[in-house]
């Protein structure tokens, strides 16, 4: 018997048209560990609503197929009477989080089932440290970071020790080891309990580890096969938005040969080195050196005097926890800075500083030669503009314009001028023609363009931008990117909190690490990025390109930048 079984799934939400996903067929076996990928809106939130019968029984609409889950037909069985088969994290984890402290929160599921209180602790203890909760069983739960938020649903998900643990997309808010240890703890449940796992994931390098890589497009599966094969088609996971592993990507741009003996691409770094050496590729370090040297002038030429300093800032929040500790930090006009670190560093803390959302504890913060503790919010935010992670967490109005109109009139700018600044914010971001359309009827990534153009039009010298990428398929990530770096060159200081390592690697000028409240390392992202050992103690990791890179002794940001310096050795094999 399949765990899961489906047959000419279709749905369409109550209210639309169009179908979110037609004509599926999936089957997938006990134990299997299968990562499911494709672009925003390609029915994969939907197609995970239906293993545990949310879908049709709870979220309405027109439904033809049917889905088993171990020979149970879902669409005639109430969620609870699957929920010890089936458990899913959802997309949107926030909303399964209720509890007053972590420990209540991971022992809710097994506690409802009947389970033996000393099991439960026993329960609680292994899979907090799992997830690298231990520690945190007292604190409340909206005292956590995203990240940890995050890692809690997955917790109480596993708690439960259901049959099947559907996730979708996990690693989201998760640092880079943190991204790797979900899968690793996919896979082991896969082999070790026999536990069937299935990922909504955008992220490639970790679903190696899956036993089937299952791609949807436009509500239908495009391809599926084993993890390695899906992989080594750099084109096919573009036409798919999402992002080509590194190695692969460089290999496939060398043309017909540069495969393994087996046919495939290299998916690894150690593949990526065994190929380099197998087809006699060399790099000109010179010219390198010219590229990189040429970038950092374009860089600083764009550069002013200070905007923001930071001086042994301390914050401490009501409960007491000490999220920073002593931060010195200056930056530049016209500077693209990176602020990383693991989950719960103090990220998100530091950048509400700059424009008085959060007022130091001690220290100082001063943007623009003032101190923002004397300064009131309204002012900051003339110069600093900042966009929430969640956009829905700030759009409220009933159309685009409006929305992206607000700042501008609450500073009290002209109408007349209102307008033209609604329209060079839309145009900026791409949204020209959406002036009169609902917000809340947009995509997730036209929500982010919104956002950031209602920050656009009280034209701030600063913007920082909080995990500007989560929840957006590559191609949106793209996207969303190159806009930010077109306002960096437009003149705009951009900081951007973010845990997508690529994304600083392509992007950011200088990255700024934080561990438990202080800045641990900063400077250059490619200084930083070759520090790949002190990275892994905070929890982060290079991206694949870097680390491949490294090895070679190039110190390359990205696949473009090591393209541009490779050549092939005399006599090499063919």
């Amino acid at each position: 018997m399949n765990a899961v079984e489906v047959q000419g799934l279709s749905f369409a939400y109550k209210g639309s048209e169009r179908e979110a996903i037609s004509g599926v067929d999936l089957a997938i076996s006990p134990g299997e560990f299968v990562v499911l990928m494709g672009p925003s809106g390609a029915g994969k939130s939907t197609f995970c609503l239906t293993l545990n019968g949310l879908i049709p029984n709870f979220k309405k609409g027109k439904y033809s197929g049917e889905v088993r889950v171990f020979g149970v037909p879902t669409k005639k069985h109430k969620v609870s009477d699957l929920a010890r088969d089936i458990v899913l994290v959802f997309q949107d984890f926030e909303t399964q989080i209720f509890s007053t402290n972590v420990e209540l929160e991971v022992a809710f599921g097994p506690e409802n089932f009947g389970v033996d209180p000393d099991e439960i602790g026993r329960r609680i203890h292994a899979t907090l440290k799992r997830v690298r909760l231990d520690g945190f069983e007292a604190r409340q739960p909206a005292t956590l970071s995203g990240g940890q938020k995050q890692r809690l649903a997955i917790a109480s998900a596993l708690s439960i020790q259901p049959r099947i643990i559907c996730m979708d997309e996990p690693t989201t808010d998760l640092d880079p080891i943190g991204k790797f240890d979900v899968f690793q703890v996919a896979d082991e449940l896969s082999r070790e309990k026999n536990m069937t796992m299935l990922i909504v994931e955008h992220e490639t390098e970790e679903a190696l580890k899956a036993d089937r890589i299952v791609l949807m497009r436009d509500g239908r599966i495009v391809a599926e096969g084993k993890a390695r094969a899906i992989l080594a088609s750099p084109a096919l996971l573009e036409e798919c938005s999402v992002k080509p592993l590194e190695v692969a990507e460089f290999f496939a741009s060398l043309g017909p040969g540069a495969s393994l003996d087996g046919g495939e691409l290299p998916l690894t770094v150690e593949e990526g080195l065994s190929a380099w050496e197998r087809l006699g590729l060399a790099a000109d370090r010179r010219r390198l050196d010219s590229l990189v040297s040429e970038k950092t002038r374009q860089q600083q030429a764009g550069y002013g005097d200070p905007v923001i300093e930071v001086r042994n800032l301390v914050h401490r929040y009501e409960n007491g926890l000490e999220a920073l500790r002593g931060v010195d930090l200056t930056i530049r006009r016209g500077e693209f800075v990176a602020v990383l670190g693991q989950n719960g560093s103090g990220k998100t803390t530091l950048v509400k500083h700059f424009n008085g959302l959060l007022a130091p504890t001690g220290g100082e913060v001063v943007v623009n030669a003032r101190d923002t503790r004397a300064t009131s919010m309204f002012e900051l935010s003339k110069t600093v503009g900042y966009v929430f992670q969640n956009p829905d967490h700030q759009i409220f109005a009933q159309t685009v314009f409006d929305e992206v109109a607000y700042g501008p009139r609450l500073f009290g700018v002209p109408e007349g001028e209102v307008k033209a600044r609604v329209v060079d914010a839309l145009e900026a971001v791409g949204l020209t023609g959406s002036e009169e359309e609902d917000p809340f009827s947009l995509t997730k990534g036209q929500r982010q363009r919104v956002a950031v153009a209602s920050v656009l039009a009280a034209k701030p010298e600063v913007i920082i931008l909080d995990e500007p990428t989560t929840g957006l398929d590559y191609k949106e990530q793209e996207s969303m990117m190159d806009l930010t770096k077109r306002l960096n060159e437009m003149g705009h200081t951009i900081i951007i909190v973010t845990h997508s390592m690529w994304v600083t690697a392509a992007y950011a000028h200088r990255a700024v690490v934080l561990k438990e409240g202080q800045v641990v390392m900063h400077g250059p992202v490619r200084d930083v990025f070759v520090r790949e050992k002190e990275l892994a103690d905070v929890f982060l990791k290079p991206p694949q390109i870097v680390r491949f890179g490294a090895r070679l002794g190039l110190p390359v940001l990205t696949v473009d930048e090591l393209v541009a310096c490779v050549g092939r050795e005399e006599g090499a094999r063919k």
